[in-house]
């Protein structure tokens, strides 16, 4: 469903010009997520037309967008803390940097942008 230029831009605005999920700043091309999925169904309908409104929808960069696609939140933080696991498996360009000390390991929780810029108000 098309935003509107006035719509985009209020959402744009709501973290300052960041992406809601990681924080970068947003570039050309940034997207508009809804962060209660709609799930559009293939015959161009969704399952939830209610929750294409601004209060519903967050500024995203295209990769976190991509990534998350029509998850739920929780389902997109537990997407992203298994990532490290998946680069050890599967990416030797990974293990290789790791090797030679080029990239550090943490454990920490998925905190995500907008959460932390909402416990600040």
């Amino acid at each position: 469903m098309a935003v509107s230029k006035k719509d985009r831009q209020i959402i744009f605005d709501k973290y300052d010009g960041h992406c809601a999920y990681c924080g970068n700043l947003l570039e050309k091309g940034w997207h508009v997520d809804e962060l209660l999925p709609v799930r559009r169904n293939g015959d161009g309908t969704c399952l939830h037309p209610e929750r294409f409104s601004i209060d519903n929808q967050m500024p995203s960069c295209p990769s976190c967008n991509i990534n998350k696609h029509s998850m739920s939140l929780e389902e997109f933080r537990m997407l992203i803390a298994v990532f490290i696991n998946s680069l050890n498996k599967r990416s030797v360009q990974y293990k290789i940097a790791k090797k030679f000390g080029l990239i550090k390991e943490i454990s920490k929780p998925v905190v995500f942008y907008f959460e932390l810029k909402n416990d600040c108000n």
